[in-house]
């Protein structure tokens, strides 16, 4: 089963609800050793009365070779606290060894330390200890044997898991299994291991998917479902389960006697593609800065340093390695494209020369070109043909009638981080900015009346913007309770000033937010420490979530199998464009349409919500919040 973990539970406490070892969820759920946090799902595995612990227990038996794994493991378990009041010439390292606690653990019960050094006199509470021991004789997972021609959703079916519970038990699983490869299952008594019956085909669950869509993709009502898979319907339905169905019953049915699974790399984050209604070929143009007029096909070094020293190139192959994954992915889901490629060579008289000499009467819609300039006249040029013109990455484009634009506005993203602290009635707002983003501190005080400002300091001969602030200007606004601080500057200096100094501030009755209205480059300067930004839960608008690079997504781990690297945020947007673009337009009868009856869609790390301009095209009105907690950056739901 699984557990989504709410606010205030430990390691500790969910294991005992569940009857279980702290370890047993350890092992099922490496990642928890770093600690979990809300909405964390965690893996607990409870099969057939078998209990960590119990020597009494019989080892399954199988002629394959299920393996048993014994582990001993030492845990401290909290038992109270020593005060010590530091003395000269103490250190973290001293005191360490004295009460043999690590420095570490001597910072985590004392978290002033995290941005203060050590001083005589601070008052200090020394975490005390018991060592337990746990002893597991029988693992909550055994090692299983794979066998010629099993795929994941085989062994998944066989252990009555699903395929992603199946990789969260085997990190970095490669996605066509190895004969004789030993892989993590559940541990299971061999009367209750199922077998895959060669008489019938196999269906691997989307997610999201319920009774009604499976109808549709195997003509199985609910209760037949429910008859040939026992369990079904106290489980329910759950993503990557693999159900049992007759052999012809469905279109999309995972044979037995193959050995790789449905292979789909969005059908967990989309929906728009059990919506694909049109199956006849679309026309699509890709126009990208390419610059093959300048690149020396000939010279493999000077094609490298071409796109080394070229940000525009590198941003466009990035974006065009993703554009073409999409189109992988288009493909298995029975989409049939005709493309077109443009290389506008980053050249206005170019670009418009490539419109004119091309016949676009047919194409269905043209994503590109990426710098305004060149889009702009794109799509003028092709407004009176009504030919959709989608824009990728740029800030600002004319919205003509016949424009998407894709990325939203600085005005839309600034007016959401606003609108999402305004609902926070019991929060105080301090508003802190340089001589340059003044006006922005105004505009502030306009929606934040009870706000108090604060202004970075001057150079007392310069008269100029010094970049700082001092201890005393937070001490006066700063008061117990929660604080959220909305900080304007783009210099970097004045970042790491004030996120070092409201670090300092944070005590257990005093809750402080760090935010701002324009996320620029000052936030990720290397002088800027990521764990102040951390610690104050640093929240800001962006245009994408950011999907961790050791996600077990499979349009990361397919890239980096294509590429030998992670994709960045220009691959991903340009797969997540693409995806969008395409299946709009074979969900409805155009893309124009698509509005109105998709009117928010999802991916990796893109959504898209257009809105029609009263006298112009459409913007997308979809902006993520997003926030630093645990040293990572996750959605802030909204």
């Amino acid at each position: 089963m699984t557990h989504k973990v709410k606010s205030g539970e430990s390691i500790e406490t969910i294991a005992k609800k569940y009857k279980v070892t702290k370890s047993h969820i350890l092992e099922l759920n490496p990642d928890a050793k770093n600690g979990i946090k809300k909405n964390t799902v965690l893996i607990i595995m409870k099969t057939g009365g078998v209990k960590p612990g119990n020597s009494n227990t019989k080892q399954p038996t199988n002629t394959t070779g299920l393996n048993k794994i014994e582990k001993t493991q030492e845990v401290k378990e909290l038992t109270g606290y020593k005060k010590h009041k530091v003395k000269r010439k103490e250190t973290l390292y001293s005191l360490s060894k004295k009460y043999n606690v690590t420095e570490a653990e001597i910072k985590k019960y004392n978290t002033f330390l995290y941005a203060n050094n050590l001083r005589k006199g601070d008052k200090l509470q020394i975490p005390v200890f018991k060592k337990v021991i746990e002893k597991e004789v029988n693992s909550p997972i055994v090692q299983y044997t794979v066998l010629p021609k099993e795929g994941k959703w085989r062994i998944a079916y066989k252990y009555g898991i699903t395929v992603p519970e199946l990789e969260a038990l085997n990190p970095n699983l490669s996605e066509v299994l190895q004969p004789g490869q030993k892989i993590n299952v559940p541990n299971l008594d061999a009367a209750n291991v199922k077998q895959v019956d060669e008489m019938y085909s196999y269906y691997t669950v989307k997610a999201k998917e319920g009774f009604y869509r499976l109808k549709i993709n195997t003509g199985l009502e609910q209760s037949e479902l429910e008859r040939l898979n026992p369990g079904l319907a106290e489980s329910g339905l759950k993503e990557g389960m693999v159900l049992k169905i007759p052999y012809n019953g469905a279109t999309q049915a995972t044979q037995a006697n193959n050995n790789t699974d449905v292979v789909d790399n969005v059908h967990q984050i989309n929906k728009l593609e059990n919506a694909i209604l049109d199956t006849e070929t679309k026309n699509i143009a890709i126009m990208l800065p390419f610059q093959l007029n300048s690149v020396n096909t000939d010279s493999i070094f000077d094609a490298k340093q071409k796109i080394k020293n070229s940000r525009a190139l590198a941003l466009t192959l990035d974006f065009y390695s993703g554009v073409l994954m999409a189109f992988d992915s288009l493909k298995k889901l029975g989409v049939n494209l005709k493309v077109d490629v443009y290389d506008t060579q980053n050249r206005l008289s170019h670009t418009t020369a490539l419109v004119r000499n091309n016949d676009f009467s047919n194409t269905h819609a043209v994503i590109g070109p990426l710098f305004p300039k060149n889009f702009n006249a794109v799509a003028a040029a092709l407004e009176t043909r009504n030919v959709p013109v989608i824009s990728p990455i740029t800030k600002s484009v004319n919205l003509g009638n016949n424009v998407f634009q894709s990325r939203p506005s600085e005005d839309n993203m600034e007016k959401k981080i606003i609108d999402y602290f305004i609902a926070d009635s019991t929060a105080q707002v301090i508003i802190i900015s340089d001589i340059k983003h003044k006006a922005k501190s105004t505009m502030l005080k306009s929606n934040f009346t009870n706000a108090k400002l604060v202004s970075s300091r001057l150079d007392k001969k310069t008269k100029k913007d010094a970049h700082y602030i001092i201890e005393q200007d937070l001490l006066n606004v700063i008061k117990p309770g929660k604080n959220v601080v909305f900080l304007e500057t783009d210099n970097p200096n004045f970042v790491s000033n004030v996120s070092s100094m409201l670090n300092a501030l944070l005590q257990d009755k005093t809750e402080i937010i760090l935010t701002t209205t324009n996320h620029n480059k000052a936030f990720e300067y290397e002088e800027v420490s990521n764990y102040h930004l951390s610690n104050l839960k640093f929240t800001y608008p962006s245009i994408s979530k950011i999907v961790n690079e050791e996600s077990n997504l499979k349009f990361i781990k397919d890239y980096k199998a294509k590429y030998n690297t992670s994709p960045n945020t220009y691959a991903i947007r340009g797969f997540d464009l693409t995806m969008d673009v395409v299946l709009r337009m074979v969900s409805s009868q155009d893309i124009y349409k698509s509005v109105i009856e998709a009117p928010l869609t999802s991916y990796i790390e893109n959504k898209f919500s257009y809105k029609k301009k009263l006298f112009g095209g459409f913007y997308n009105d979809s902006v993520y919040i997003v926030r630093y907690n645990n040293l990572q950056i996750d959605e802030v739901k909204q």
